[in-house]
């Protein structure tokens, strides 16, 4: 086993034993095994490009696929199992068209070399293991090669995360597929470093016309988030605790439990689904329980009811946890022993009944504290607010808006976070996404003219939104770079969708960003030097020092 993926990895090197998430070795070398195998499908899809033959049937198995071995997604071997199956099987019909179609065009047999993700193929699952550590990560000797090859991959699956949540609405667009497969394929040639880079870079750009057609697809079908004090407290009824990112699951959840006597409540990432207007008509949804997805182990535990996983951040239960039976896993999350809600059928809804059924015979969640937050400032809101927003700036009312979006973590190093909100000058505002939030959302920050210090746009995908908000104040003020805006980015990151956020930020152009609590794991010192030399990205410091570059403009 050797994996480097997140932030958390041990010693900042790479978990060898065991995951510090909680994934096992051979949870770990089957996920190593499939993306082998999505890298053969790769090859042959740009193999019958190169013949002018486009074939896109992959392209959304490959995402889920890929959206499956990100951090805290599924720790089900036999998940992994059955998509190592399909993934082959997948590859063997595309291998069958790309011979026929090399033989039509060429009047002759294939004959040149391919890969070995390309050829290797096994029925058997007790081949898999021994396959996987012959071709993970650490097949790739060269460092700095394994650094960008590593980059384009976990940043791919943050992409490919945020397009199975837009294709599960029904918007999906070739060109991102398109590039997954350029990016995987790109993995098993030696390409010179600068087309590396360059694929790096395209990652990024991919990421915002990704997170852009994720904003859309939302949008679309629920509404724009609304300015929205969200409950914290608990109602007396039982409930049903959500989590994730999956709105669509969130909607037929809603609509399942109508009149049943049962209330829903969201967590972590899922809590800004309380700022959309298709939610906000049902009466039984209550609010948010809890706080980070860290902190799953003990509220999961204390909500009494049947808890919900629609997309990751899942934590591995402890001995002293006794939810499991009251733990649902549905799309491409999974868990040894939860209850596994299928897929929706065609023109169907997802079956929920088996939630609801036991959440009647639950006791109410047991309160954990009470109160409100305040959230939905997503780019259509606060655009909305512009004007007052704009002159807050010009009358000096606002100093610098501080991005300060991402992850959250459960080490002692994410009280940074906290730290930096607790002591930036009143004359600050904080933008944020994602769960990161939960460090500050909840202190009594206060406002600027009815402004409030914290402005949420949402899930770590709506980062988008903060980039778009950037944007919009750039062009208010007449100005030509977003780096002239009073602006600065602290950016905490975990897992793979904040790897494609940061590369989106990025291709915005924006410079300057500190990111933390470490630098990613997976950067050799050579690729590392690119990003500083080229972004000036910065590593967080401490939070006196942080706070005093950043009103300074550095």
């Amino acid at each position: 086993m050797f994996c480097f993926q997140c932030q958390e990895t041990a010693k900042n090197t790479g978990c060898t034993v065991r995951g510090v998430c909680g994934k096992p070795e051979d949870t770990a070398n089957l996920q190593d095994l499939l993306i082998f195998v999505l890298k053969g499908i790769a090859v042959y899809t740009e193999k019958l490009k190169e013949l002018g033959v486009s074939d896109r049937s992959n392209g959304l198995f490959v995402a889920s696929s890929l959206f499956a071995t990100i951090t805290n997604a599924n720790f089900d071997n036999e998940r992994f199992i059955g998509l190592i199956r399909e993934a082959l099987a997948r590859r063997s019909a595309l291998r069958e068209r790309f011979l026929a179609a090399y033989k039509e065009r060429k009047g002759q047999d294939f004959a040149e070399s391919l890969p070995d993700a390309a050829l290797w193929h096994s029925d058997d699952p007790s081949e898999f293991s021994e396959k996987a550590r012959a071709v993970g990560i650490l097949s790739t000797a060269n460092e700095d090669v394994r650094s960008l090859r590593e980059f384009v991959v976990i940043g791919s699956k943050g992409i490919s995360a945020y397009a199975d949540h837009a294709a599960i609405l029904g918007y999906e667009q070739d060109e991102i597929y398109d590039f997954l497969m350029e990016a995987l394929a790109s993995t098993t040639k030696d390409l010179p470093v600068d087309e590396m880079v360059g694929l790096v870079m395209k990652a990024g750009d991919m990421a915002v016309k990704t997170m852009a057609l994720l904003d859309r697809a939302n949008t679309e079908t629920y509404g724009h988030p609304e300015i929205t004090e969200v409950n914290i407290g608990v109602r007396g009824n039982p409930g049903i605790l959500i989590s994730g990112h999956d709105l669509k699951d969130m909607h037929e959840l809603l609509e399942q439990t109508k009149d049943s006597g049962v209330d829903v409540y969201t967590h972590s990432e899922m809590q800004p689904a309380n700022y959309y207007p298709a939610f906000k008509k049902y009466p039984h949804f209550a609010g948010n329980y809890g706080g980070s997805w860290w902190q799953q182990n003990s509220e999961f535990e204390s909500f009494n009811g049947p808890i919900l996983l629609t997309t990751n951040c899942l934590v591995p239960l402890r001995k002293e946890n006794t939810y499991l039976n009251r733990l649902f896993t549905t799309g491409m999350v999974g868990y040894p022993g939860a209850t596994q809600i299928p897929d929706r059928p065609a023109g169907g809804a997802k079956d929920f009944s088996a939630v609801i059924e036991m959440a009647k015979s639950c006791p109410p969640p047991t309160e954990i504290e009470t109160g409100t937050i305040v959230g939905g400032f997503a780019h259509n809101q606060v655009t909305a607010l512009a004007d007052k927003v704009i002159e807050a700036v010009k009358s000096g009312a606002i100093k610098r808006f501080i991005v300060m979006a991402g992850c959250d973590g459960r080490y002692p190093s994410r009280e940074y976070f906290t730290k930096v909100a607790q002591n930036l000058p009143n004359d600050t505002v904080i933008l944020t996404a994602g769960c990161a939030k939960y460090r500050y959302i909840k202190l009594a920050l206060g406002d600027i003219d009815g402004i409030p210090r914290v402005l949420d746009a949402g899930q770590c995908n709506d980062s988008y939104s903060l980039a778009v908000i950037a944007l919009k104040l750039k062009e208010a003020f007449g100005l030509s770079d977003i780096n002239e805006l009073p602006l600065s980015f602290d950016v905490a990151w975990y897992e793979q969708k904040a790897v494609a956020v940061l590369l989106s930020l990025l291709s915005f152009g924006v410079k300057g960003m500190r990111i933390g609590p470490t630098l990613p794991g997976f950067l050799s010192p050579s690729v590392a030097r690119v990003l500083v030399d080229k972004f000036d990205i910065k590593l967080i410091s401490n939070a006196e020092d942080d706070i005093a570059a950043m009103m300074a403009g550095r």
